[in-house]
């Protein structure tokens, strides 16, 4: 609530008359996370190694007692569960990637991607507004719209960052707000990273 009948404490909305919000068991920490982290039904074809979700990160997240802001997924969005070709995981990964860029790069899907980023800060204002640790980014490298260090250019693995992060962390930036970011894969070591990032200590070395 704005204006004459709140005051901000600490982060927390108080209210006139002594009445406090958000002071039940939420922890008022969380962290945003690739959609397919916690989906892998939606990622592209050929490429999910759970079942479900993936297990180390969703596991530590838990445990740690941190929210997840599940992002949503571009390319789903965008192109479609097949990516707007059934025959893509016949390819290999990376150069199905490049082939996911350039189609995300087109105006149309660019549009759409805008409007996705505005979905995100929506959420995010409000996290930041009532004073909500939001701890970082988590996304997944290599992917041609998700990577953070890694992405997907030229039918090869390349240093970078996929577009829609691209464009969300410019999003963020472009309001002063400045969040670490790292990219995992499949595997223990992807957990490790995002424990780093919930410490405040950004990984420096990319998980390849």
């Amino acid at each position: 609530m704005d204006g004459p009948d709140a005051a901000w404490y600490n982060g927390i909305t108080e209210l006139k008359g002594g009445i406090f919000l958000f002071t039940d068991k939420r922890s008022r920490r969380l962290v945003l996370a690739a959609h397919c982290l916690l989906n892998q039904n939606a990622i592209s074809d050929g490429t999910a190694d759970y079942p479900g979700t993936h297990e180390e990160v969703a596991r530590l997240l838990l445990e740690e007692g941190v929210g997840i802001l599940q992002l949503p997924c571009p390319e789903l969005c965008c192109l479609g569960l097949d990516r707007g070709d059934p025959l893509g995981a016949s390819r290999p990964v990376t150069v199905e990637n490049t082939r996911i860029r350039r189609e995300m790069e087109r105006p149309e899907a660019a549009a759409r991607l805008d409007a996705l980023v505005e979905q995100v800060l929506l959420q995010v204002r409000e996290y930041h507004r009532h004073g909500f640790s939001i701890l970082g980014i988590v996304g997944v490298n290599r992917s041609p719209c998700c990577g953070v260090e890694t992405t997907s250019e030229n039918g090869r693995e390349t240093a970078g960052r996929g577009v829609f992060f691209q464009r969300l962390l410019d999003a963020l930036a472009a309001e002063g707000l400045y969040l670490p970011a790292v990219g995992v894969k499949s595997g223990p070591q992807a957990a490790e990273r995002v424990a780093e990032l919930l410490r405040g200590r950004t990984p420096l070395e990319p998980d390849v």
